[in-house]
């Protein structure tokens, strides 16, 4: 009986052993979010440069939520400590092995910023105090709107095919930000068409680029176009014209409508008062050129 006591005794030390070993063993990264920006783990910081409280992360997350107690919050000591972290901090350091997206919108839409395994920095103009979901191997994306004015505060006013009130069926997709707002092109190509028009319902102004590798013509219409001509390159992002009201009755209706038509156009496809479609649905197109739809 001695003999087994001892044997006994000796299995349970060796189990003890065994189960300190293992853990010890337990990687960083599976570690639970206790404020601290340890390895393996995707983190924001409520200020700028690394700075203030930190909330700390080994995956992917759609929805922050947006009050205590059902919020993620910033967990570490610092400025911002508690608060929750939707729409609330101003730079990250990603110490995962995954690129790491960080979204304006909750599960994965709208502008978006990407930062490599190692990086750190601050987020941009759009998603300072602007974060809803991050995405652990993402795509990063631009929201449209943006890609076009380059700025925020601009949005769609109306989308493709989504007359209301006006009859016809509405062949692109019309944004609006403000009156000489800068528009950039979004896509490159070659101009086949420029009509400067004038402000009134009278005076409708034209940019068409065409891109021969898409076999794809994107049109701007109602623009101030800058100083174009038929058969110059345009690289994607250049600016090309200031929003206004050129075919537009007053100021108050400015925006940009953008059409994207199959093949080298010259010309937008009739909306108003047509009642067929002849351009099909561009969002996929967007979405393919890396733009998210907001």
């Amino acid at each position: 009986m001695k003999a087994l006591g001892k044997f006994l005794s000796m299995t349970t030390a060796m189990l003890a052993i065994g189960g300190a070993l293992v853990a010890t063993a337990t990687p960083a990264s599976a570690a639970a979010r206790n404020g601290v920006c340890e390895d393996g783990e995707f983190c924001y910081y409520y200020n700028s440069d690394n700075a203030g409280s930190v909330s700390d992360f080994t995956s992917s997350l759609g929805n922050y939520g947006t009050t205590q107690p059902d919020c993620y919050e910033f967990k570490g000591a610092g400025a911002g400590q508690g608060l929750c972290i939707k729409n609330e901090a101003a730079s990250v350091w990603n110490r995962s092995d995954q690129t790491v997206v960080v979204y304006y919108n909750s599960n994965y839409a709208g502008a978006s910023q990407s930062f490599a395994p190692g990086a750190k920095g601050n987020l941009n103009a759009t998603l300072k105090n602007n974060n809803a979901s991050h995405q652990f191997g993402g795509t990063a994306t631009t929201s449209l709107s943006y890609g076009l004015y380059k700025a925020s505060g601009g949005g769609i006013s109306c989308p493709f095919d989504g007359y209301t009130s006006t009859p016809g069926r509405h062949e692109g997709i019309d944004f609006a930000r403000s009156v000489g707002s800068d528009v950039h092109a979004l896509i490159s190509g070659t101009v086949t068409r420029i009509t400067y028009g004038a402000n009134g319902s009278g005076g409708l102004s034209t940019i068409a680029v065409y891109n021969a590798s898409l076999d794809k013509t994107v049109i701007y219409l109602h623009t101030a176009p800058r100083s174009l001509s038929v058969g110059q390159s345009i690289s994607k992002g250049q600016t090309i014209a200031d929003e206004g009201w050129r075919g537009v009755s007053s100021s108050g209706g400015a925006h940009t409508h953008v059409e994207m038509r199959y093949g080298r156009q010259t010309a937008a496809s009739v909306s108003v008062g047509d009642p067929v479609l002849n351009n099909p649905n561009p969002y996929s197109f967007w979405r393919s050129q890396g733009y998210s739809i907001a």
